[in-house]
């Protein structure tokens, strides 16, 4: 039997939702400090998730109409344009497993070979495969310089707004639900289609950015680097409240307090306008990076305007060989949205720096070591 959530969370998810964060942190505060329940309203029994929609990005009218459609985006195998843009294959599978199953699409370019990189793709809530891959852009990346795109689909079984649930315990370890998922994904697309176990990668947004850390975190024998855009560090939460919380002010993560977390080179990109995720979060998820690799790290920063005229900073983490094993990319006035991204998919910036081929600049000078 399904308990009822907490009043007061519910109504805390509301103004979440509606980006009244104040609002929200401070009734979850009164509530875990013995406060009286919100009185339930309808509004309130119809937010019993946690969302992370982004606000505040580029929509398209198009992709605005699809955010919430009465089938998963994924099972509509004729989709968006996107096959039309590109000179592969968009096709739509599913891996099933112990922890249950999980559909996914996987982009194939045209001269398939043998050897080829792999990177998996986490959307952010509301999103489908087809969507994120019209706004990153990875697909033709993908043709340009020769990999497979691996697009898990979060269900809304799972949650009711197709977020990666990476604020559930059960959702966090390594062998077990999200992770155990995803994991099985990327290890079939391997099988496949040979792909080079040495240059395996995974990135996100929001929600999937978030999720795209813990699979760092629990799978750095799978994964050679991870990019994580807008979204928050491994063990930020734990449950709605400490979510909410983490998404607001950051998670207080003591990166020193993680003995034994094997380092993944990690790329970060985070607006310092973000309303959804702070910023900080971006901050913390460095500082757990930086923690792992040792301390012979040297940083550096630069400044940086992309041709759409946004603003960013670039700090670079070089190890005593002179390599770059974590970037941390600062969108100066950027929101909660894929920097460099396509207005013909949703929660884009089209004005900022090329985060999808900075991430693959980045991922492809790194061969996993295990």
């Amino acid at each position: 039997m399904t308990m009822p959530l907490h009043p007061s969370l519910l109504e805390a998810t509301r103004l979440t939702r509606a980006g009244r964060l104040e609002e929200a942190t401070d009734l979850i505060r009164a509530m875990l400090a013995g406060g009286a329940p919100a009185e339930p309203t309808p509004a309130m029994r119809d937010s019993a998730i946690l969302d992370l929609t982004p606000e505040g990005a580029t929509v398209s009218p198009s992709a605005r109409r699809s955010l919430w459609p009465d089938k998963p985006l994924w099972l509509d195998k004729e989709g968006p344009a996107v096959e039309a843009r590109t000179g592969g294959t968009f096709l739509t599978r599913s891996y099933h497993g112990p922890a249950g199953t999980l559909g996914y699409k996987l982009y194939v370019p045209p001269s398939v070979r043998d050897g080829m990189p792999l990177v998996v793709m986490l959307h952010g809530c509301s999103q489908s495969p087809d969507d994120f891959a019209l706004g990153t852009g990875m697909n033709r990346l993908a043709d340009e310089l020769g990999f497979l795109v691996a697009y898990p689909a979060q269900t809304q079984a799972a949650n009711a707004s197709r977020c990666w649930n990476w604020f559930k315990s059960g959702d966090q370890q390594r062998g077990r639900g999200e992770p155990a998922l995803i994991a099985g994904i990327t290890r079939q697309v391997i099988a496949d289609y040979r792909i080079d176990r040495q240059r395996v990668y995974i990135a996100g947004l929001s929600a999937g950015g978030a999720e795209a850390a813990i699979m760092g975190a629990a799978y750095p024998d799978l994964y050679a680097a991870v990019g994580i855009h807008s979204g928050l560090a491994c063990g930020a939460a734990r449950d709605l409240p400490t979510a909410m919380m983490a998404m607001r002010q950051g998670s207080g993560i003591n990166a020193a307090g993680q003995p034994g977390t094997h380092f993944v080179p990690t790329i970060t990109f985070h607006g310092d306008q973000d309303t959804t995720v702070h910023e900080v979060n971006s901050c913390e998820i460095v500082a757990r990076a930086a923690a792992a690799a040792g301390p012979s790290l040297r940083t550096h920063s630069e400044a940086g305007r992309s041709p759409g005229g946004r603003a960013y900073t670039r700090a670079v983490s070089v190890d005593d060989r002179g390599r770059a094993l974590i970037e941390q990319w600062t969108i100066h006035g950027g929101g909660h949205a894929w920097s460099g991204g396509s207005r013909s998919g949703s929660f884009t910036d089209p004005s900022g720096p090329d985060a999808s081929r900075e991430m693959l600049r980045f991922f492809l000078a790194h061969r996993a070591t295990g």
